[in-house]
Formats: C-alpha cells, structure tokens, sequence
C-alpha cells in the first residue's frame, strides 16, 4: 500500500487549503484514513480520521469545526479541507491508514500505512 499526500503550500491566516491523499496498492476500500501533522521538535499530532465508508469522522479539539475530512473511493482519494487556517496549523501534514479498525482512535502507532507529508505554512 502507498500513499501520496498533496496539495500543500504557504497561505496567510484565515486562509483555506485542501490536502489529497492517494492510496494505492491496497485490494479493499475497508481502511480508515487519518490525518496527521508535525512541526520540528515536536511529536506527531492527530488531526481527524475517517471511517471504512466515509459515515464516521473524529477530529482533535484543535480543528474541530475548521476542518473536514472526506473520501472518494471511485478515485482513491482522501481529502482535508482546511478552513480559517491560522499559523498553528504550520507543519508537515501525513495521511495514514488502518485496515483493521473500523475507527481508529489518535495513537499514530495504529496505523499501520504512512504518505511521505506535504508542508502547510500558514503566515500571519
């Protein structure tokens, strides 16, 4: 399994951006995909996740209500929008996935698939 994120860029606060992940390789659609994101110096923050079949999201305090995540299947594709960014959303934002719960919780170590990242810098 393999997966792409894109879609990453410098915007100033208040800003929107929408992050794509591609997964390939895998040989089902029953995965949840997750949302990471790291800045230096620090450990890897949750950002949301979403179900096998897309009905089921969750999402750190710190987005809650400003981002959204979504799932294409037909095209492989996981998306986070991100709304009214402000410049503690800065980082290396990382999809993931889980092909063995339905709804993983925030612990990075449950994912078991990782994309190489893709820098968001939000200025002021």
């Amino acid at each position: 399994v393999q997966l792409q994120a894109s879609g990453g860029g410098s915007v100033q606060s208040g800003s929107s951006l929408r992050l794509s992940c591609t997964v390939s390789g895998g040989t089902s659609f029953d995965y949840a995909a997750a949302w990471f994101r790291q800045v230096p110096g620090k450990e890897r923050e949750f950002v949301g996740v979403i179900s096998w079949g897309g009905d089921s999201t969750f999402y750190a305090d710190s987005v809650k209500g400003r981002f959204t995540i979504s799932r294409d299947d037909a095209k492989n594709l996981v998306y986070l929008q991100m709304n009214s960014l402000n410049t503690e959303d800065t980082g290396v934002y990382y999809c993931a996935v889980n092909y063995k719960w339905r709804l993983p919780g925030s612990d990075p170590n449950l994912y078991e698939y990782w994309g190489q990242g893709t820098q968001v810098t939000v200025s002021s």
